[in-house]
């Protein structure tokens, strides 16, 4: 408590709060969302199974406009990427620099996840458990990799992106939703291959969202200071993001389009992945899901003022703190949470499998909820310290490689970025039921380790020194 007092007391008045709380609210959207949905049963070998019961919950479908919090995690770290990008540069550091130093906060948690999952797995097996029933397990847990390797898609992209924009402005965004629409086409009318691009152009818009947010945040600043020193100037730059009036043709028209495209248009009105739809608006990301996040950023807009307001109260900022300094580690363990759980009740034989939407089912999701939650507290104790560590302080920028050694360092750490994402991907595509003795396919766990390794040599300097 002590450290976030002081934490709280050190954050520089002019921070944007509102980023650090929505993209905590996302996180635990998601871990409530994903719990809240699961579906609990017996195989017809008599082992515990799980599933999405969003396919029987038709009714709950309108409800996941608002679960959907995907788009506003790419939202905030488009701003938060925008701000670190600026601020290390203004340092005098370069951006091969900063995705190294980014990567350590992304890649040390999943790591850790990744290893344990392994060597867990390498027991079982030792312990006589099927390759397939390892690798069901492991897939299960490792489900929130899929978003993290589109977010690690995201990233790299970053300094090219932010000079686009800083170029063409609104018009990449809107360049990137028409190239998701192909991709809607392809799905529809063929070839399927089309719509493999909305797993980076759609995140990619949402992306570009955030660095106008974080561009009109610094112009009001810049405007205000203008206007401090000067208080005859009443030529103050223009940004329409900075508007708060911008809000509500935001919020009004994207719902409005969301709707016509899932009313009238070809979309199903879920926002969350429904087994066996043809169109799906969440994987890919379609665009009917860029109309809903135009919306929600619109109402971001709207609230801004009164959540800042609030968030300089000491007790809320702390809190936010305090989530957001394991909010990755949440993410990453809390399906892992449910399987611990499910095996600690099947084991004494007190596990739950009511039908889907009966009475009995809807009553179990409080006190699954809340039992799920101790389980993820014991492991985000144990896990939490290394996420904590990588963000504590950030590095000097220090001086930027040049020459030869510099396109070096840049090649290798796209390569390491590409290794990752590459390991990531094979993992998600591998089959459930594959036999993987170690839960992840070799190939993708030594890509991973490869390129997140690549990159932990050159955080430390390696390659860099004559």
């Amino acid at each position: 408590m002590r450290r976030l007092r002081q934490l709280a007391a050190g954050t520089p008045a002019a921070r944007e709060r509102i980023v650090d709380l929505l993209r905590a609210l996302a996180i635990i959207m998601v871990v409530l969302g994903h719990w809240t949905v699961a579906a609990i049963g017996y195989d017809a070998a008599g082992r515990p199974t799980a599933h999405s019961a969003l396919d029987e919950l038709t009714w709950a479908y309108p409800l996941t406009w608002v679960a959907q919090v995907m788009p506003v995690f790419f939202l905030v770290g488009g701003y938060a990427n925008a701000a670190s990008l600026t601020a290390r540069r203004a340092r005098g550091g370069d951006a091969t620099g900063w995705l190294l130093n980014r990567s350590a906060r992304l890649l040390r948690p999943t790591s850790a996840l990744l290893l344990v999952l392994a060597c867990g797995a390498l027991v079982a097996r030792l312990a006589g458990a099927g390759a397939e029933q390892i690798r069901t397990v492991v897939w299960f847990a490792t489900i929130p990799l899929w978003f993290l390797a589109a977010y690690l898609l995201v990233v790299p992209l970053t300094p090219v992106m932010y000079a686009l924009h800083r170029r063409f402005g609104v018009l990449v965004p809107l360049g990137l939703a028409a190239l998701v629409a192909a991709g809607d086409l392809g799905r529809l009318r063929g070839p399927d291959e089309l719509a493999y691009g909305n797993y980076l152009f759609g995140w990619l818009a949402v992306h570009q969202l955030g660095f106008a947010w974080h561009d009109a945040r610094a112009a009001r600043k810049d405007d205000h200071d203008a206007r401090t020193a000067r208080k005859d100037d009443h030529d103050a730059r223009a940004n329409w993001v900075g508007d708060r009036r911008v809000g509500w043709p935001l919020l009004l028209g994207g719902l409005g389009v969301a709707l016509l495209l899932t009313a009238a248009g070809p979309y199903p009105v879920s926002m969350l992945n429904v087994p066996g739809v043809r169109l799906d608006n969440a994987a890919p990301p379609s665009l009917a899901l860029l109309a809903l996040a135009t919306a929600q950023f619109g109402l971001i807009l709207l609230l801004r003022e009164r959540a800042e307001r609030w968030l300089h109260r000491p007790r809320p900022w702390q809190a936010v703190i305090a989530v957001n300094a394991v909010v990755l580690t949440v993410f990453l363990w809390h399906l892992t949470a449910a399987i611990l759980l499910v095996g600690a009740l099947d084991a004494v034989r007190v596990l739950p499998t009511p039908p889907v939407g009966s009475a009995a089912w809807l009553a179990w999701r409080v006190p699954w909820v809340l039992l799920l939650s101790v389980v993820l507290a014991a492991l985000v104790a144990v896990f939490g310290r290394i996420e904590e560590g990588t963000s504590r302080r950030e590095p000097p920028a220090g001086r930027p490689a040049a020459g030869w050694r510099a396109t070096a360092r840049t090649l290798l750490t796209a390569g390491g970025f590409a290794a990752v994402v590459v390991g990531l991907v094979v993992n998600s595509e591998a089959p459930k039921t594959a036999p993987e003795p170690l839960g992840v396919p070799v190939a993708a766990l030594v890509a991973y380790l490869v390129g997140a390794g690549t990159l932990r040599l050159l955080r430390s300097g390696w390659g860099s020194r004559g």
